[in-house]
């Protein structure tokens, strides 16, 4: 069942992005288009979920991107990624419930390490595996 909590009325008209939009202008300054800082976000912490992508169903705008993320325990989960940062909106993929109030997280590691303890063997084991290596380094 696909059920979103989206009016949409509340879309700007130009929610295709078009290659001619707008929003080519912003490149140059400090706005941020949240699909890339989803994209960022992914590629970092991949190798510690189970599976991790950008939703293409629900809109993202230069102030908001999903990202959907299956744990290692199999949990799903669809976040939202605003400047505030990260939180939890539903607990299935490509779906958002307002009546959720989960808690704003700083980065997806703070996020992960709250959802899944899997994630946070993985990803300590993987840092201590890189400063092994650059221990090594700094021996020879």
């Amino acid at each position: 069942r696909m059920e979103t909590d989206c009016n949409p009325m509340e879309l700007p008209n130009n929610a295709g992005f078009e290659e001619d939009s707008d929003y080519r202008d912003f490149e140059g300054t400090d706005v941020k288009d949240m699909r890339l800082e989803a994209e960022a976000v992914v590629n970092d912490v991949l190798f510690a979920v189970s599976n991790m992508f950008v939703s293409k169903t629900l809109p993202c705008a230069e102030d908001v991107a999903y990202i959907n993320v299956e744990t290692r325990e199999r949990n799903r989960y669809c976040l939202e990624l605003t400047e505030a940062g990260l939180r939890v909106v539903a607990y299935d993929f490509d779906q958002t419930d307002e009546r959720l109030q989960t808690p704003y997280h700083e980065t997806v590691y703070s996020l992960l390490d709250s959802l899944s303890p899997a994630y946070r063997e993985v990803f300590g084991n993987a840092l201590l595996q890189r400063l092994e290596a650059l221990k090594k380094e700094s021996q020879s």
